[in-house]
């Protein structure tokens, strides 16, 4: 798994309809892009040193289509 700043981690649920976990990544552990990150979690806003296992994956913002940030942003 490689990550940016910026990028966001999200963590599956080990529970059946269990609750999705998402945070930024705010620092890398090196210069690779390998972990350990330090990320800001949306849903209580901590900051934590984050290993990733096998039920996380990074969803990088360029990965989106272009347009969708125009159009959230003519919603204003």
């Amino acid at each position: 798994m490689k990550a940016e700043v910026g990028d966001l981690v999200v963590v599956a649920s080990r529970k059946l309809l269990g609750q999705v976990r998402v945070g930024e990544v705010i620092a890398v552990g090196d210069s690779s892009g390998g972990g350990p990150y330090r990320v800001r979690w949306s849903d209580d806003g901590r900051e934590t040193l984050f290993f990733p296992g096998p039920d996380a994956h990074v969803e990088h913002p360029s990965d989106k289509h272009p347009d969708a940030q125009e159009n959230s942003s003519d919603k204003s």
